[in-house]
């Protein structure tokens, strides 16, 4: 049917005039609605498609792209305050690349997604503050940088619109901090530059970011939107729907829901940056000009803001202690090692997610079943070949030719239900497109680790005499980890092993990681309850160091019942592993300090607006969560109430609610002020008091420690557990006994080990007084 020019008046007021197709616009045309609405452009079969403008009463204007009704495609938005948004669309909603001028005069250049500023982009205050790196609906997360007016810069990771992670912070006045925040304050290690003194070189991070070494910003052809590439969006067909109605897309455009956006000034400790204690100050004031003219730094610790500990040293120790270890020694310990470097590491992560993912997929539709004998045992598994190309039953994949062996599927099937773990959760967190990580080991068995994506699961490589100890062990550990839920030894939840096209064979274990918190960790130790040789040598610690015996300056106080639980399960533990002759287990042990009182000139300042700026943005909706004045502090028990915390089963522990003497006996949940409330379970959440042990540990001079007693979360686990007391352990203990104390070593009977075991624990988490 051909097309005509015509006119048409509908019933309800609306008028068209244009190209008419029978009774339907098609073509170019104009269309009125009678509260002042008028669009003017292409139609296709009754429907707004192509090119057009729409024009609404309250002087709002659209111009651009339109597909089935909706603004879909590239264009422009002009509100009625005066803000302008050119860009991508996806049914009326900003989706794509796209810059938007806000009424006051702030821009935002990059991607958005669903409406919010989401993947790279700029974001200019009017300031003169900025910020170039990533986004998350709508708010700074990820990798960026910030600059502010007055000079200073920060280069680092953001959580939420808010410093979170490491980062480095860069002074107008020269100086730098270098380390990690969390929630928009300090918190952990870190080193602090005074002006003129020696530091780390910023390329590395600078031109990541864009910018260059005295952190003003690169400008490139990149640095702003193609418009071309923005009009080659690919539209996608939809109805007319509610575009014309006064009820549809007029109502929801006159709405307006912009995220405006202010920011914080810098934290105001750019007087002293940060330091408290006398000597800082000394340091501060009278600096020279010019690089190296100042030979002392500051080693600090932080925790929510508050300088906890400072250590004062030469700029010349620092760039010493900066040299990368020599790590040759450790590379030769293992035979893994030497291969799994380069691609080959990539090709194993890739294959462990496609036998993983196989694996699950294979087994999770069987009905379940009690475990027989048989499900037991190296002859329990499942084996498979992938080549390259895909097969009947595998998918071609970009690794290499390999075979796959899950070692007893339907005993670890039945572990991950009995651990609460949702089958595709399991697989979604191994095996998603984010892919694993390497992580590095501070242990002696030159094992390699992996993380999942979302930090829920480690990934050990195994030797054979420990998948042997592994597999004999299983059957009892079924038992145990079923009849104890609150077991604080490790979660196994899958053993596999690859076998690469040369003939090596890479085996695997799969468990869950203990320190998957909700709060941050400041703390690890490795306890043995050993003390040859169980210390860390002080160079060699950084912010997530695992310390050991020795290392430990705290005795923990915590509730009675509490303590009663965890040494009720230790001691069940600690049988069951001696029963199994197993020795050289440790208790992992996480802290999580609070910030403690007084706070005084200590805290580092949040990110807070300055007056001038809060008057001038005062009707603007500022969706950048602003801290309290003061970080939170305390921590305190309530009667658990399931409604208000999350009670999903962790990684590593899916045990009972536990029940605190301090609140009637009843369970409890933990509050932390302005943070978090967090259910308290045997090994996670538990909180405590610890008390430093003034005078055991030996500071280096120019150490200061400035508080006595902390507030602490604890998180800890039972690790290591598949070393037998075999002839190489018992040889070991002849050896070492000749030389040091039969008691201060390692290789022990392994009821003597679990004794000491006990014991130390005893007196690193002693009764009250």
């Amino acid at each position: 049917m051909e097309t005509r020019a015509g006119e048409r008046e509908f019933s309800n007021g609306d008028v068209y005039v244009g190209q008419l197709r029978g009774t339907l616009p098609d073509g170019k045309g104009k269309y009125a609605w009678p509260d002042g609405i008028i669009y003017e452009g292409d139609w296709e079969e009754g429907k707004i498609s192509g090119r057009g403008k729409l024009m609404w009463s309250s002087g709002a204007k659209y111009e651009g792209d339109f597909s089935g009704g909706y603004l879909h495609g590239f264009g422009t938005l002009t509100s009625p305050d005066g803000s302008i948004y050119a860009g991508a669309w996806r049914m009326n909603v900003r989706h794509g690349l796209g810059r938007k001028e806000y009424c006051n005069s702030d821009v935002y250049d990059g991607s958005w997604r669903e409406g919010l500023q989401d993947g790279n982009g700029s974001y200019f205050w009017y300031n003169g503050n900025r910020f170039i790196g990533n986004w998350k609906k709508g708010k700074m997360s990820g990798r960026g940088v910030m600059s502010w007016a007055n000079g200073d810069l920060f280069n680092g990771f953001w959580l939420n619109g808010l410093r979170h992670g490491s980062g480095v912070y860069k002074y107008a006045d020269g100086g730098f901090y270098f380390g990690t925040w969390s929630r928009g304050l300090k918190d952990g290690s870190g080193v602090f530059y005074p002006a003129g003194s020696k530091h780390p070189s910023l390329k590395k991070w600078h031109r990541h970011f864009g910018y260059d070494d005295t952190g003003n910003f690169l400008l490139s052809h990149n640095s702003t939107i193609n418009i071309d590439d923005l009009r080659t969006s690919k539209a996608v067909s939809r109805s007319l729907s509610e575009i014309t109605t006064t009820s549809g897309l007029t109502r929801t455009s006159e709405r307006y829901p912009d995220d405006y956006w202010s920011t914080s000034d810098p934290p105001r400790d750019f007087m002293h940056h940060g330091p408290s204690s006398k000597s800082a100050r000394s340091v501060d004031s009278g600096q020279s000009e010019g690089r190296d003219k100042n030979p002392i730094v500051f080693e600090r610790e932080y925790m929510q803001g508050v300088l906890i500990k400072e250590r004062i040293m030469s700029s010349i120790d620092m760039s010493h202690r900066a040299r990368p270890l020599n790590l040759t020694k450790e590379v030769t310990v293992s035979a893994c090692v030497s291969f799994l470097a380069g691609k080959w590491n990539h090709y194993l992560m890739l294959n462990l997610q496609l036998g993983i993912r196989y694996t699950v997929g294979k087994i999770t539709p069987v009905p379940p079943r009690e475990v027989r004998a048989s499900d037991f045992g190296e002859r329990a598994r499942i084996m498979m070949f992938f080549p390259r190309n895909g097969s009947q039953y595998t998918p071609p994949h970009k690794s290499i030719d390999f075979d796959w062996k899950d070692y007893c599927p339907m005993v670890f099937r039945n572990l991950r239900e009995m651990f609460k773990l949702d089958a595709a959760d399991y697989m979604m967190s191994i095996c998603g497109d984010d892919g694993l990580r390497e992580i590095s080991s501070a242990g002696k068995s030159g094992s390699i680790f992996y993380l999942s994506h979302d930090d829920r699961f480690v990934i050990k490589t195994l030797k054979r005499s420990e998948l042997k100890v592994l597999l004999r062990m299983l059957p009892r550990y079924y038992e145990h980890v079923g009849d104890y839920e609150n077991t604080l030894i490790t979660k196994f939840f899958g053993v596999h092993r690859i076998k690469l096209k040369w003939g090596k064979k890479v085996r695997f274990v799969v468990m869950g990681n203990m320190f998957c918190t909700e709060l941050k960790i400041h703390r690890r130790y490795d306890l043995k309850g050993s003390t040859q040789g169980r210390y860390t040598e002080k160079n060699k610690i950084a912010e997530k160091t695992t310390m050991k015996d020795l290392d430990l300056a705290y005795e923990f106080h915590m509730d009675k019942l509490l303590r009663e639980a965890l040494f009720k399960q230790i001691i069940l533990d600690c049988s069951f592993l001696e029963s199994l002759q197993i020795l050289d287990y440790s208790l992992l042990l996480g802290l999580h300090f609070r910030a403690p009182d007084p706070r005084t000139e200590m805290l580092d300042p949040p990110n807070e607006m300055s007056d001038e700026e809060s008057d001038s943005v005062a009707s603007v909706d500022v969706s950048l969560p602003r801290e309290p004045s003061n970080p939170p502090k305390g921590l305190l028990m309530v009667t658990h109430e399931p409604n208000f915390v999350n009670t999903a089963p962790g990684p590593h522990i899916r045990g009972s609610t536990l029940r605190a003497f301090s609140v009637g006996e009843q369970e409890v949940d933990l509050i932390l002020p302005g943070t978090a409330r967090l259910r308290v379970q045997l090994g996670v959440n538990m909180p405590a008091q610890a008390h430093h042990k003034l005078g055991q540990d030996k500071e280096e001079s120019g150490t200061v420690e400035l508080f006595e007693v902390y507030d602490v979360v604890v998180y800890m686990g039972i690790i290591d557990i598949l070393q037998e007391y075999n002839m190489k352990k018992k040889v070991e203990h002849t050896c070492k006994s000749m030389k040091y104390d039969p008691m201060t070593i390692s290789a022990i009977e392994p009821s003597l080990y679990s004794k000491r075991f006990i014991d130390f624990l005893l007196k690193v988490f002693p009764e009250k007084a």
